[in-house]
């Protein structure tokens, strides 16, 4: 007996959400690998205020950013909910410490609106603004994110 497939699947994108500064943020499901909290990761190397240093999981090592201190500008003290995200990237795996992972969304075109202010491309690693049952998700491009060269996008903000 052949079971239709796509009516299985929900009818739009999955973004894993985050907290990130008081703040909630989505990135595409299918860019992440594995969840995992701060203190399970066998860590070595650990010396920058970004970027953390190497860590081990499954047998990769894989650089890791603390995307709290990124957005805060200083380092911030570990809690009980700080999660790593794993990513597979187009380019590499690494890992993405954030405040916290909130859950699996399920996001329509409808739903998705353009970022107020962001000018349609002037800062395109953000797709959008997600809302739904009355959250508001930042939507990013996880793959353009983290390959931002910094020398390159300070001259454009110049």
């Amino acid at each position: 007996m052949h079971q239709d497939t796509t009516s299985i699947r929900p009818a739009g994108n999955q973004f894993l959400s985050f907290k990130l500064g008081g703040l909630e943020y989505g990135l595409d499901f299918s860019k992440v690998q594995e969840l995992r909290i701060l203190k399970s990761l066998e860590r070595f190397a650990a010396d920058g205020a970004i970027v953390e240093g190497v860590a081990v999981s499954r047998g990769v090592i894989m650089p890791i950013v603390d995307m709290r201190a990124a957005f805060c500008g200083h380092p911030v003290a570990t809690t009980p909910t700080t999660d790593v995200i794993i990513l597979k990237l187009s380019t590499c795996v690494m890992g993405m410490v954030v405040d916290g992972v909130t859950d699996v969304v399920t996001l329509t075109p409808e739903q998705i609106s353009p970022i107020p202010g962001a000018d349609g491309g002037a800062i395109d690693y953000l797709l959008g603004l997600g809302v739904t049952e009355g959250r508001r998700l930042i939507l990013v491009d996880i793959d353009r994110l983290m390959s931002i060269d910094k020398k390159t996008s300070a001259r454009q903000v110049a």
